[in-house]
This record gives structure tokens, C-alpha cells and sequence, in this order.
């Protein structure tokens, strides 16, 4: 993508999302499990960054994990990048937009498949847009 926006100041972001967007994307919240608009979504497509529109995760590498959020087993090549994460008195792997720096969800080394990956998603840092996919390259 052309655009910047990983220096794009807070006020854009706080005008072009709205706040349960921000308070996820840019404050690194978590929505309520179960409740995400692309929970149970199978459709063929890609899934996009929520802020910035950037493609993350095809929807061949999706599948139902029970666990309340979207989830994934692979990204898309040079889509995200990972940060080291020990709120909450956790230690997990933060996954952000490669391209806005937007928070996503985690990635967890439980995944059923044979990367042994799950991408834990927030829907709503997330878009859809049905119709045909990219190579989802494994990172």
C-alpha cells in the first residue's frame, strides 16, 4: 500500500475508526468472544486489516477453533508482524498489521493443522471482502 500509515498520527485514527474499532486496533483491546461478525464467516475471500484495508489472511486458512474468535493458520506473506506480549499476566505473542501497526489478535502454537499455528483474531480488526483469494503464503 502507497500510503503511510504506520506514522499516521492517533487523532487520524481516532477520526476514521469508530471507538470499539479504536479502543481493539489501537488500544490493543479484545472484543467479547462469540460476538465478531466474522466468527462463523466460511465464505471464500480475503480478510483485510480493519484500519488500513491491507490484505492479512485468506479464507483457505481459516478454520472453527471454538475459542469465541476468528482463527487462522497461516498469513499472508509479509502481512503481520509479531511483538512480544505479557499483559494480563500472560505471556503471548501479539500479531499487528505489517502494514498500520494496528493490533489483531495473538498467535498461539496450539492450531490443529500441520503449521500447528492459530492466528486468534478480533473480527473486528478485520474486513471481508468476498471473492477470489491471493496465494496465502505461509510467513
Amino acid at each position: 500500500m502507497s500510503d503511510d500509515f504506520k506514522n499516521k498520527p492517533e487523532d487520524y485514527w481516532k477520526k476514521k475508526l469508530t471507538d470499539e474499532q479504536y479502543k481493539v486496533l489501537r488500544e490493543k483491546g479484545t472484543e467479547m468472544p462469540g460476538t465478531g461478525k466474522f466468527y462463523q464467516n466460511f465464505e471464500s475471500g480475503m480478510y483485510v486489516c480493519g484500519a488500513c484495508g491491507a490484505n492479512l489472511f485468506s479464507s483457505d486458512t481459516k478454520f472453527d477453533s471454538d475459542c469465541g474468535w476468528p482463527s487462522f493458520d497461516k498469513s499472508l506473506k509479509g502481512a503481520v508482524e509479531f511483538r512480544e506480549d505479557n499483559s494480563l499476566f500472560m505471556h503471548r505473542t501479539e500479531v499487528l498489521c505489517a502494514n498500520c501497526g494496528s493490533h489483531l489478535g495473538h498467535i498461539f502454537d496450539d492450531g490443529p493443522t500441520e503449521t500447528g499455528k492459530r492466528y486468534c483474531i478480533n473480527s473486528i480488526s478485520l474486513d471481508f471482502k468476498s471473492g477470489k483469494k491471493e496465494d496465502p503464503a505461509v510467513i
